[in-house]
């Protein structure tokens, strides 16, 4: 293998498989931007950024031809060859051959986006499992009929846009550990109804695989027009009227549930369309809202140094957060045994 690095002014790696002596190397990556541009004699031609999980190169591909080359995007997983040049005191991959990636390859998105410690469908099981065991029949039937409408985005949709579990299988992360959560207040307090909390857990994020715009890497590039115009609180209770309705859920259960949807923001001023009116619909909204500090305060303090402040984080008050360093574990939630 080698390492291309440059040790000067911040560095970079990229993890690339040499094929000769002149700075032939050949590798998978991710392209992080693209934009089409034209030489001074008006040739097109690709500049590009590359990246894979050690760093990033400036790529250029001369003489670009789409029908001979291909058409590429942010985000589009790719193999490429080339010639790594000195420039501008830093390094430049000259592209020759590039191709986007094929199952043939074996390459897993996974190893080049910010991913979820676990697969989507080792996650979406978990979720599964929970709701075939519920004793409530209605709620069973709408949590599995719903999971199972969504599964093909949900193994692999992220949380958000920006902030909290914005990752390759963010959704299903943020609800399984919230899951978790709430069984454990469960247990504390049997007076709980176990089935609606789990239930509403489970669907309370469930639309926002029609909130943003994703690509196949699982990292979303901005809102829909529908994620604009209506977001996910309000598509998810249209959701579970819809389904409910088909399954013939009695109405007292739809809204029980819908309400819990519409309220788990917590706030007005947060997006909910009302406070939350009964328990379970509280600890919904308290638990995510925890789980979502829980992950934007580690991810914060991890990208400083031991015994340093963050900058003010925005979406946290816009407080500084301290990294105390006692607790050198990797930020990884024990979810699944």
């Amino acid at each position: 293998m080698l390492y291309l690095s440059r040790q000067t002014n911040g560095g970079f790696n990229m993890n690339f498989t040499q094929f000769n002596k002149n700075g032939g190397v050949e590798g998978f990556c991710l392209i992080k931007t693209v934009d089409r541009k034209m030489t001074a004699k008006g040739v097109p031609y690709l500049d590009l950024t590359l990246a894979d999980p050690d760093g990033e190169i400036n790529a250029k591909l001369w003489d670009y031809k789409e029908e001979l080359h291909g058409e590429f995007s942010a985000n589009d997983l790719i193999k490429v060859r080339g010639t790594v040049q000195p420039f501008n005191d830093s390094q430049q991959l000259r592209i020759e051959r590039i191709r986007k990636v094929t199952e043939a390859d074996g390459v897993r998105i996974e190893d080049f986006v910010p991913s979820a410690g676990f697969s989507g469908e080792a996650m979406f099981d978990e979720l599964m499992k929970a709701a075939l065991s519920f004793k409530d029949s209605e709620l069973k039937a709408l949590v599995t009929e719903l999971l199972n409408e969504y599964k093909e985005k949900l193994l692999y949709w992220p949380a958000a846009f920006r902030l909290h579990h914005a990752i390759r299988g963010g959704l299903l992360y943020h609800t399984l550990s919230i899951l978790r959560m709430a069984q454990g207040v469960a247990d504390i307090y049997p007076f709980i109804d176990r089935d609606l909390l789990f239930a509403g857990v489970m669907l309370h994020d469930i639309a926002k695989t029609e909130e943003f715009d994703v690509a196949q890497t699982g990292i979303a590039s901005g809102y829909t027009t529908d994620g604009n115009l209506v977001g996910h609180l309000v598509r998810g209770a249209m959701a579970v009227d819809r389904c409910g309705k088909k399954l013939g859920i009695s109405e007292n259960t739809l809204m029980l549930v819908e309400h819990m949807i519409i309220s788990h923001h917590g706030e007005p001023e947060f997006g909910a369309a009302v406070r939350p009116m009964f328990l379970e619909a509280e600890i919904l909204s308290s638990l995510d809202t925890l789980d979502a500090k829980i992950y934007e305060i580690e991810q914060a303090c991890r990208a400083v140094e031991p015994g340093e402040f963050t900058p003010r984080q925005w979406a946290l008050d816009n407080r500084k957060l301290y990294n105390h360093d006692r607790n050198h574990a990797d930020f990884k939630a024990e979810l699944i045994k």
